[in-house]
């Protein structure tokens, strides 16, 4: 199968009418999204954060610029501070959030998981609505949430596991 190659620019400025791609050293790449359970845990993420950490701005599938030949989507990404004036980040945000889809590929996901800590991302949750489970990924690597709590490596944003799958925000 070919791969048409496109430009920065070219991807910057094109609409997709079934939801934003990712861009990829020349590649545009199509996100798996859509689905109810994905969709839930996205929106807990969002307004949870929102709510317990009104210092920082969290916002959902806002492109991150991880390279100059790289933007990726976190479903969900968390700014310590103000909300950025830019509307590509393009500096390292505190935290990125992945919720997994039935379609995603465990390759696809752990290249994202690279690409944002190579970018200097300190700190990537990865969520699958499925099983309930999750995992932290930072500079000392990739483990499962323990004791029911999501953090980031230095515990600046934290948050109860259950509160993804129990609905009680």
């Amino acid at each position: 199968m070919a791969t048409t190659i496109v430009s920065v620019e070219q991807y910057l400025h094109t609409s997709y009418q079934d939801g934003d791609r990712e861009y990829v050293d020349g590649r545009i790449v199509r996100r798996n999204v859509g689905e109810v359970d994905h969709s839930d845990v996205q929106t807990l993420l969002a307004v949870y954060l929102r709510a317990q950490y009104p210092a920082a701005w969290t916002g959902v599938e806002v492109r991150v610029q991880v390279s100059p030949t790289r933007f990726r989507i976190p479903d969900v990404t968390v700014v310590l501070g103000s909300k950025p004036v830019e509307q590509i980040i393009s500096t390292p945000p505190a935290l990125v959030i992945e919720v997994l889809s039935p379609d995603d590929r465990a390759a696809d996901v752990q290249e994202k998981i690279e690409d944002y800590l190579s970018f200097g991302i300190p700190c990537c949750w990865v969520i699958n609505p499925r099983t309930r489970r999750a995992h932290i990924h930072d500079g000392q690597g990739g483990r499962e949430a323990t004791g029911g709590r999501l953090t980031t490596a230095h515990g600046e944003i934290e948050m109860p596991l259950a509160k993804l799958f129990d609905n009680t925000l």
